[in-house]
């Protein structure tokens, strides 16, 4: 998974975890097919039934601020995104991309220069991105982070690092 291709969806700032997965779900859907129907259906409702397997999501600051539920970045690793490309994230929802196997990608640059639609692919052991704005370098993510990409997340991770897959 060092390599990640799809579609750009573009959001602005401060895209809360209320809008990534609506809070009134919180307690009732823990299926992973509903809650990729659900993920920013109160933010974009054409979201789920058009996004496909590798689109990549690119915000502008803050984004995943809000309550700490970790529904809201597995909504979006079960509805096939690829990638979330921010220029700042809540620092817990960036680490519970991370345990959900989500690759999250910090990149100052302004959201204004991606265009929705355009096509984006990014090279995470390399630290870039490249689409019709430009090709943009991020630090390379250590091989422990892409591993745990790599193996779906982090309980698979740690149960493949331990030995104790299923």
């Amino acid at each position: 998974m060092s390599i990640i291709s799809g579609k750009i969806w573009k959001y602005g700032d401060d895209v809360n975890t209320d809008v990534i997965f609506p809070g009134k779900y919180t307690y009732t859907v823990t299926d992973p097919k509903e809650m990729a129907r659900i993920a920013m259906e109160d933010l974009d409702p054409n979201f789920a039934a058009q996004v496909r397997p590798g689109d990549v999501i690119v915000a502008g600051k803050n984004f995943g601020c809000g309550s700490s539920r970790e529904q809201a970045a597995f909504c979006l690793k079960y509805a096939g995104v690829g990638a979330v490309v921010a220029r700042s994230f809540s620092r817990l929802y960036f680490r519970n991309c991370i345990n959900a196997g989500l690759p999250v990608i910090t990149l100052p640059h302004s959201p204004d220069l991606f265009k929705a639609g355009d096509v984006i692919e990014i090279h995470l052991a390399e630290g870039y991105l490249s689409c019709s704005a430009g090709r943009f370098e991020f630090p390379p993510l250590p091989d422990a982070v892409i591993g745990i990409f790599n193996d779906g997340g982090l309980i698979p991770h740690t149960r493949k690092v331990l030995g104790l897959e299923r």
